[in-house]
């Protein structure tokens, strides 16, 4: 069974025509965990069991649904892996921190659930950055996942796991989160598609909480085809999260057929400016240029204020951050400390200083700072009025062009530790993708070849909000995993 080659489509074909099973299939994908996770650490827990046991069950399903010449639900029997902050019942949910080592939620998480009540069979939870905290994974408490392309490498962050797992054929699709670039930047390092989806398309019910205000529910894939099904399922209106809209989710896969001519895509000028390598400038124009050469119409843009989206970001994310875990005070949520303490408030600091890791202490030493009296007007209250500008551009340059095309990073996949002692330049890795995110933008990662150390690069599409279909129609056009 050559893993590299599915689709969910082609899976599907396979189970009519009888050419192998759904346990056959998350037999095969458990065996590349347990070839590849040794070195590669995308997994944190691996639910062989679970798996097998769930995969029996839509076997089952699916012999009935043949028998009686019924469709297959979207996601029938399709192995998956999961960020380890998404809350999955009776399998525990680390956050990628030590505080939360042991916990295991009685419930699932909204997109959890649907992807369940669609046919997916969950694989097990996956590395990332602490609490979502990071570019690269290597805030991970359970230590860094590396790049399937060069082991010396990141695969990126917060949701390198779920990136790198896909790329190395250990689950067709796994999701993620994109609060400002968790999910394209590790899909442009690792070679595959990364959906951000608008803020609020996706419920957030039951994943834990960075920065409220950013955060969204997107996902990895081989294919765009792929992630379009994935998005059928995952996207919609929840009760028990008030940011999502009573809005239609349309047809995804029905924007894959759309060509694109007469479409204008808009190339902003500071997304290739210096600081971004020679070669990934290249391969993004290349891809831009294709899209023109199918009789899209092509214009440069400006967006000015963008490049303050990276101080707004940590501005507010932190001080969000430091609201948001307040919760883990290691008696509701979270492991108690290592050594008995005196009274409340020795208890509480010690299991954070036990459970913490140095870069969350940091985001809520900068939150808590930010947001305090004499300081809230300072910094919160001008980051909120700048992020509005921000908003306001993209807003104005999208009645001009109907997606913007860019770099995803300003660099491919970095060593291991090179960034680890400059959290600045550690930030820095997100620069293009944030702007986006700030905005509540929808945007996607592409694959677009790579460069000549061997190493991938990705096009990133950005389009208004809850226009996830025009990301599908053209990020379909171009895709190329080499």
């Amino acid at each position: 069974m050559e893993l590299e080659n599915l689709t969910i489509k082609s899976i599907h074909d396979a189970y009519k025509a009888g050419e192998f099973t759904c346990e056959d299939l998350v037999r095969a994908y458990l065996e590349e965990v347990s070839e590849h996770n040794g070195e590669l650490n995308a997994f944190i827990t691996v639910d062989d069991e679970g798996a097998i046991e769930k995969a029996k069950e839509i076997d089952k399903e699916i012999a009935q649904k043949l028998e009686a010449g019924e469709e297959l639900r979207l996601l029938e029997g399709i192995p998956y892996g999961a960020k380890d902050i998404f809350a999955t019942k009776g399998l525990r949910t680390t956050n990628g921190s030590k505080i939360t080592k042991n916990m295991v939620p009685p419930y699932d998480a909204t997109s959890i659930r649907r992807l369940k009540e669609a046919g997916a069979v969950l694989l097990g939870k996956q590395n990332c950055d602490e609490f979502a905290c990071g570019a690269s994974t290597e805030h991970s408490a359970y230590g860094v996942t590396k790049n399937p392309y060069d082991t010396a490498r990141v695969a990126g962050g917060s949701s390198g796991g779920g990136a790198c797992a896909v790329a190395k054929n250990m689950g067709l699709f796994a999701t993620g989160t994109d609060t400002g670039g968790s999910i394209r930047q590790p899909a442009s390092f690792c070679n595959v598609v990364g959906l951000k989806v608008t803020y609020g398309r996706v419920s957030r019910f039951g994943v834990t909480s960075m920065a409220s205000s950013y955060d969204t529910i997107g996902h990895f894939s081989l294919s765009v085809e792929d992630s379009a099904r994935v998005l059928q399922v995952t996207a919609g209106r929840d009760e028990n999260d008030s940011t999502t809209p009573d809005r239609e989710v349309p047809d995804y896969l029905a924007s894959l057929d759309k060509d694109v001519k007469g479409l204008k895509i808009g190339v902003p000028r500071e997304y290739f400016d210096e600081g971004v390598e020679d070669e990934t400038k290249e391969r993004v124009k290349e891809q831009i240029g294709k899209l023109k050469s199918m009789g899209a119409i092509v214009k440069e843009v400006s967006l000015p204020t963008t490049k303050y989206a990276m101080a707004v970001y940590y501005i507010l994310t932190p001080t969000e951050l430091s609201a948001n875990l307040g919760r883990f005070d290691a008696i509701r949520y979270g492991s108690a400390p290592k050594e008995s303490t005196e009274d409340l408030y020795d208890y509480y600091c010690s299991a954070r200083e036990d459970g913490f890791g140095d870069e969350i202490k940091r985001r809520i030493m900068i939150g808590t700072y930010v947001s305090s009296a004499g300081y809230v007007d300072a910094y919160y209250k001008k980051a909120q009025k700048v992020r509005t500008v921000i908003i306001r551009e993209f807003e104005k340059i999208f009645e001009e062009v109907d997606v913007l095309m860019a770099p995803v990073s300003p660099f491919t996949a970095f060593e291991i530790g090179e960034k680890s002692d400059d959290p600045v330049a550690m930030y820095m890795a997100d620069s293009l993708v944030n702007p986006a995110s700030c905005a509540g933008l929808c945007a996607i990662s592409i694959p677009s070849g790579f460069d000549s150390a061997g190493l991938p690069i990705g096009t990133q599409i950005i389009a208004p909000q809850f226009r996830e279909d025009l990301l599908f129609q053209v990020g379909s056009k171009i895709e190329d995993r080499g």
